[in-house]
């Protein structure tokens, strides 16, 4: 038997991640017990409207999580225990198998996490305690207490927002909220099927849309009061935000005429130009920008993911399987461009800007200074470190940037930014990390040794910024 270690912290203790008393009391007294506001994941609302519970862990764990299915992948698992025809506890083997070599990388501690507050299982996982592992947890899934709504109870999830196409018909936000579901249950509008002009489904999906507003999308004029009538849609079904997955912002120059007839060229099956396409896309983005203005929402853009790179695997699993990755766009010239388009009409409404390339920490963080205009507490957001920056150095770098050119008082915090009910330990994770960095500062003398001024601030970052900002 190997001798206890007395020089080495236990591993996923109470104190994970906190370095010293101070980053303790923060964590345990003040961020700990706050309520989760997550305002961006990509949950699936029928799973939320019907109370789902999962057949077995794999369900709930595998299906749908490319965070995973790329571990898997560089580990030389078969597609067939990842996406393909194996069946469930085959799939959680081969993950078992994985967990093992993931250390340093973010799942690790993820996994165990997940395994640890939501089923209380401190074991760690691997192939000598897959099986064990999977029955127990399959078992508790099955059962009234691990349905999709008490996962988010459990958790002290207060508001959780979706992402939405625009054709959406929200059947499932409202029958969430018919059956007196607490949790706030909102949808955010995500239009960017209707901006990207240059793909081959957007013809057809401008059809879809037309469909779902009532009418016939013919130009640029009845495609801005098609995208209106669903903001307006939205808005009545508790929508406040809006959310763009984009490589870079658009800001081009543009005339009404000009994109009226490239949206005509490109509806009569014909192919634009790069210039064409960014002349529309800059236009729709600013008519969106001043719908979401005037009906007081917040706007998301998402910057800088280089997606589906794999053209093989994107031909026989599709988007969205794990292929994506940062890309080096450039962004601030056309991001200053489009919000000083809004700003200078006073048509900005309250943006959130995450960036994917590390490199940009510092291109955002001073970005939203140039539009703060203290008409609101922190109306320009560094979004929280955003995919393949939400780990531990990630993290820290974005709190870094912020907290060195803006204000990290104002910022609203934690997201999932997830497919899997879960995954909200992450805000946990984020929450400790905000913490032991504070505690550090005072450990070093850089900040004052006050906790409850500090733990003020910690509520705030943790959930009392959100709840004002989103006004849940």
């Amino acid at each position: 038997m190997q001798a206890i270690r007395h020089d080495v912290k236990p591993f996923l203790d109470e104190n994970f991640l906190l370095e010293n008393r101070t980053a303790e009391i923060l964590y345990h007294d003040y961020a700990k017990a706050q309520p989760i506001i997550d305002y961006h994941n990509h949950l699936p609302p029928d799973e939320i409207a019907s109370d789902k519970c999962f057949l077995n862990l794999t369900a709930i764990w595998l299906q749908g999580d490319h965070y995973k299915w790329r571990a898997m992948r560089t580990l030389g698992v078969p597609e067939r225990f990842i996406t393909g025809e194996a069946g469930g506890l085959e799939k959680f083997r081969k993950w078992a198998e994985t967990v093992p070599f993931t250390i340093r990388n973010p799942l690790f501690h993820w996994t165990h996490l997940e395994l640890q507050r939501y089923f209380g299982i401190t074991e760690l996982l691997n192939p000598k305690t897959a099986d064990g592992i999977y029955e127990q947890c399959s078992a508790l899934l099955k059962t009234p207490e691990y349905s999709t709504r008490n996962l988010l109870r459990k958790m002290n999830v207060a508001a959780v927002c979706s992402t939405d196409d625009p054709i959406d018909t929200l059947e499932y936000h409202r029958q969430a909220k018919a059956d007196g579901f607490e949790v706030q249950f909102r949808p955010a509008f995500r239009p960017d099927k209707a901006v990207l002009i240059e793909k081959e489904d957007f013809p057809a999906y401008l059809l879809k849309l037309g469909q779902a507003a009532g009418m016939e999308i013919s130009s640029f004029d009845t495609l801005l009061e098609a995208l209106r009538t669903r903001v307006d849609f939205f808005d009545e079904n508790g929508c406040r935000l809006s959310d763009h997955g984009l490589e870079q912002m658009y800001a081009a120059s543009f005339t009404p005429n000009q994109v009226d007839s490239i949206l005509k060229k490109r509806l009569a099956g014909q192919g634009v130009a790069p210039e064409e396409s960014q002349a529309y896309q800059s236009a729709v983005l600013y008519e969106l920008g001043r719908m979401y203005a005037a009906k007081g929402w917040v706007q998301q853009f998402h910057l800088g993911a280089l997606r589906n790179n794999s053209s093989r695997m994107m031909r026989q699993l599709g988007p969205d399987t794990g292929f994506d990755s940062i890309g080096d766009f450039e962004q601030a010239s056309a991001l200053a461009r489009f919000l000083n388009r809004l700003d200078s009409e006073d048509k900005l409404a309250k943006t959130i800007l995450y960036n994917l390339n590390p490199r940009d920490n510092e291109v955002m963080a001073t970005m939203i200074g140039n539009f703060n205009d203290g008409s609101v507490r922190g109306k320009m957001q560094f979004g929280s470190a955003w995919w393949f920056l939400d780990q531990k150095d990630g993290m820290e770098k974005q709190l870094n940037a912020l907290s060195n050119m803006g204000l990290l008082s104002c910022f609203i915090g934690m997201l999932t930014d997830s497919r899997s009910f879960l995954s909200f330990p992450r805000h946990e994770y984020f929450r400790r990390l905000l913490c032991n960095l504070i505690g550090r500062d005072v450990h070093n003398g850089e900040l004052p040794d006050d906790v409850e001024w500090l733990g003020g601030i910690v509520e705030d970052i943790c959930y009392g910024n959100a709840k004002d900002y989103f006004g849940v």
